[in-house]
Parts: C-alpha cells; structure tokens; sequence
C-alpha cells in the first residue's frame, strides 16, 4: 500500500513550523510508543538544528514495554534526544515533562525569559489531550481521529514555559512502505483514505508472527492459523462474519481486528522493533538504487534510439 497523503493545511503548517523554529528552546516530538519509527517525522531533523528534542513516547500502555525500553535506549543515543514513555492515564508522569523541559537547556537563565518549547507530532498521537493536562484546563480541541488541530496557539504552562502548538502533519512520501501500513492500522491515517481488509492482513502477518499467543486467546482459537487469510476466516468465524455461502465478510472482520488492536484489547503491543526498522531502511535504500538503476538504463536506450532516429 502506498500512501501520499499530504494536505494543504500540513503543508502551511509545514511553513509554519520552519518560520518560527529560530524561536524555539526545546522541542517536544510526540509519537506513539506502538509505532515509534513510523510515528516519527523525518522534517523534524530537518527543521530542528540543534535545538533539543524530548521524544514522547505516548499511548506506552498499548505498547509492549520490553520492546519500548529498547526504543528509548534506540532514541537517546542521538545527541540532544530524550525519550519519555507517557500514558493518558497517569497525569502526574505527564507533569514531568515540564522538568524535563528545563533539564534539557540547564545553562538557561530561566527568569530573564521563560522556556519556549514547540510541541509536534502526527495526526492521532494524543497531543491534544497532553495539552490539556499540562495546562490543568480545556485548551486544546480533542478527538479521536486524524487532523483535529488546525492551527498554531501558544499556551502559557507552570514553570515559566510558552509551548506553541502545531497542527499534526504527515509527510509528502511514506517510505519504507510498511510506515504506511502501520500509521494506517494505529489511525494516524484518516480511515476515509485507507482500505481495511489490506491494513487489517497487514496487521494479521505480523501478529501471527510477534504475538501469535495473543491471538489465540483473544479469539479463542484452537490452533494457530498458518496465513494472515487464515487468521481472518478463522475470526470472522468466531465472531459471526459470515456472508452466504459459509463465505467470511473480510470488510467486517478487518473492522473488528483493527478496532480491537487500537483499543488495545489484544494486550500491549509494539509493531515496530530497531532491529526490523533498521533492515527495512537498508532494504528500502536497495529497492531505491534499483529502481534508479532501471530508469537510468530506460533513459539511456531511449536516447540511443533518439540518437539513431534523428541523427545526433
């Protein structure tokens, strides 16, 4: 699956962003604990300098803790990079990041002028909703799907720090591909633009993989199918997606493994390791080479022929 979804209001905001970066002390970088790569965005290198990041990783308790652990790890090796897991759930843990903010920049006069802090982070990752418990009131609009907030606001929180707001933005091309995928199944990706039964085998293939027990017991499943079609038709069995014919209503059932893996009713669960983004950036990089390979070839035949052709 392919997805460029790149509307004109994440390009303004885009603009936005880099017209007042100059501005900003730390940023905080939200992403969702579950998908940390792929909730990642690659404008956020670009835009930032040098200016400190603190990476939340937010929704920790869908995400497997083990695997968030090495995440973290993963992430603090970069220079100027802090990893924080938060959950909704606890709204002390969320407080912390106000300290957080002033650790990150200990050689700031903190009285002359407060801490400017920017918050960012794709569609759905809860960034609203951390608004509001930082400023311990309704602030931030809130919603569970893509693209609520529209614009910029700046909001004045406890410790001296004026945190800008940004709209959550997605990024021109979704490369490796799988990066789509898993946005799509978390609901970074508006549900309008994607196709259910193709996230939800996407989704069935890792599972069967990573967490084949939990599957087992959420659907109460004898034995382990041996295919992500498998594992659809033995849900939509176990749940009554039948159509006529003893035929599984694949749109149904995908409805149901995605609603439930979003609600975390599958248990704490990660679908991105470092090691498995790491090979598929060494693999998307070989796929890349190929094909600029193959368009070269393709171009260079057709300037032969053209060559023959006309004479030149």
């Amino acid at each position: 699956m392919s997805i460029n979804w790149f509307p004109g209001h994440m390009h303004k905001a885009r603009k936005e962003i880099a017209e007042v970066m100059p501005q900003v002390d730390v940023i905080i970088e939200m992403i969702d604990a579950r998908i940390p790569f792929s909730s990642e965005n690659p404008l956020v290198p670009e835009l930032r300098g040098d200016t400190p990041v603190i990476k939340v990783l937010n929704k920790a308790d869908l995400a497997d803790p083990a695997i968030t652990a090495l995440w973290v790890a993963h992430l603090e090796q970069q220079k100027g990079i802090r990893a924080l897991p938060l959950t909704q759930q606890k709204p002390e843990e969320i407080k912390s990041l106000l300290s957080l903010c002033h650790e990150m920049l200990p050689e700031r006069e903190k009285a002359v002028r407060g801490v400017r802090a920017m918050i960012m982070g794709i569609p759905n990752v809860g960034k609203s909703t951390l608004i509001n418990t930082l400023a311990g009131r309704i602030i931030a609009k809130t919603g569970n799907e893509a693209g609520v907030t529209k614009s910029q606001q700046r909001i004045k929180l406890d410790g001296n720090i004026i945190l800008t707001d940004t709209p959550g933005f997605l990024w021109p091309k979704l490369s490796p591909a799988s990066c789509g995928y898993r946005l799509a199944v978390t609901g970074a990706i508006k549900d309008t633009v994607i196709d259910y039964a193709d996230i939800a085998l996407f989704a069935a293939e890792y599972l069967l993989k990573a967490y084949p027990e939990r599957l087992m017991e959420r659907y109460q499943l004898s034995a382990l199918p041996a295919s992500d079609i498998e594992l659809m038709d033995a849900i939509a069995e176990r749940r009554g997606c039948m159509r006529k014919g003893g035929v599984s209503d694949l749109h149904k059932v995908s409805e149901i493994l995605i609603h439930e893996l979003r609600l975390g009713q599958l248990g704490p669960l990660t679908l991105e390791t470092p090691e498995m983004v790491s090979q598929e950036l060494v693999e998307a990089k070989e796929e890349e080479a190929r094909k600029a390979k193959e368009k070269a070839d393709r171009d260079k035949v057709r300037q032969a022929k053209a060559r023959k052709r006309y004479g030149k």
